[in-house]
């Protein structure tokens, strides 16, 4: 039989080792924010001129904006994984547990996104997809708690301001329910808070 034994002060070490890491190293994984935020967003846009009707008459494409743009960030999310594997260097302790939290991010969006399809599915189209339009704002929540988290590993204020605009913009954006201009919004917080952070984050690992 094994005996657990707790050690307070190697999990002391572990945490501050953290701390330290997140302050003095970059995290990796930024580009992959900055591909989230450009794909999504433009897809947005996307919807957006079609339901204003400035894409003409274009039938069938209920939908297949976020299909495609899923696809696509898929394929970049595996090239970018495979690529940040290859490169020389040690993964510290900050970037392991950023990318667990935003692997967790994404796969929370993903499990609630399949549970209100499942509800609007069960519901019946009478409802018209009602749940489906606060997808955004649950998407800002999840990013909320994303940024939350980057902020406390890097010690990092101005990402709390992010943590607290992606909060912020889940009310905002369910206040738009129903109407075209949603859609911008989204596509706006989408470019402000997570492609432009992203880029920045990407910038400073390659400095």
């Amino acid at each position: 039989m094994t005996e657990h034994t707790e050690d307070p002060a190697a999990d002391i070490a572990w945490m501050r080792r953290l701390a330290e890491e997140g302050a003095e190293a970059p995290v990796k994984g930024g580009s992959i924010l900055m591909a989230a935020g450009l794909i999504y967003g433009a897809a947005s846009l996307f919807e957006w001129a079609r339901v204003t009707d400035r894409l003409g008459e274009i039938a069938g494409t209920t939908g297949v904006a976020w299909l495609v743009a899923t696809v696509l960030f898929l394929v970049i999310l595996t090239i970018v994984n495979l690529r940040l594997r290859g490169r020389a260097g040690v993964m510290t302790s900050a970037n392991r547990a950023f990318a667990a939290a935003w692997t967790a991010v994404g796969f929370g969006i993903f499990a609630l996104f399949t549970a209100l399809m499942i509800n609007d599915y069960r519901m019946g189209p009478d409802q018209g997809f009602t749940a489906m339009w606060l997808v955004p704002s649950i998407i800002f929540a999840f990013y909320g708690l994303g940024w939350a988290v980057t902020a406390a590993m890097l010690r990092s204020g101005r990402l709390w301001l992010l943590a607290v605009a992606s909060l912020a913009a889940c009310p905002a954006l369910a206040l738009l329910t129903g109407s075209a201009s949603q859609y911008l919004a989204y596509a706006a917080a989408l470019f402000l808070l997570m492609a432009l952070p992203g880029y920045l984050l990407m910038r400073a690992a390659r400095a």
